[in-house]
C-alpha cells in the first residue's frame, strides 16, 4: 500500500455548525423564561449601636524643633516622657499623623515615632504634602 504524503484531508464542519445553531436557538427561547429565586433573610442591623468617629492626633514638628500635638506645645527633649502622659487622656485607638519639616534630620521624626509607638498608639502615620 502506498500512501500519497501530498493529500489533504478534507473536514466538514456543517453537521456540526447545524447542530451548535439549534441549540443556540433553543438556549436564546428558553433563557428569557427561566426565574430562579431564592429567598434569604438579611441580618437586622443594630440600631441602638452608634459609630463615634475617633477624631485623630496630629504631631507637628517645624523646622526650629517645636513639637506641637494638637493645641498643646512640647519640649522635644522630655517629648517621650511628656507625651506618655499626655497620650493617657487619648484614645489609643485614634490615628496619629505627624508631620514634619522637610529640613528636619529622619532620626529626630523616628524618634517622635518611636515615642508614640511606645506610648501605646498602632495607627501611625507620616502625613506629606503631597
Amino acid at each position: 500500500m502506498i500512501y500519497d504524503w501530498e493529500d489533504k484531508p478534507e473536514l466538514n464542519i456543517t453537521p456540526l455548525v447545524d447542530v451548535m445553531l439549534v441549540l443556540l436557538a433553543i438556549l436564546m427561547v428558553i433563557a428569557p423564561n427561566i426565574i430562579y429565586e431564592e429567598k434569604i433573610k438579611l441580618p437586622q442591623g443594630s440600631i441602638s449601636q452608634q459609630i463615634s468617629k475617633i477624631p485623630p492626633v496630629h504631631i507637628t514638628i517645624d523646622k526650629d524643633l517645636k513639637l506641637k500635638v494638637n493645641k498643646d506645645y512640647f519640649d522635644l527633649n522630655s517629648f517621650e516622657d511628656n507625651f506618655y502622659k499626655y497620650s493617657r487622656k487619648l484614645d489609643l485607638k485614634a490615628t496619629v499623623l505627624i508631620s514634619a519639616d522637610k529640613s528636619l534630620d529622619y532620626g529626630i521624626v523616628m524618634s517622635i515615632l518611636a515615642a508614640v509607638k511606645q506610648s501605646g498608639f498602632s495607627e501611625v502615620s507620616l502625613a506629606t504634602n503631597g
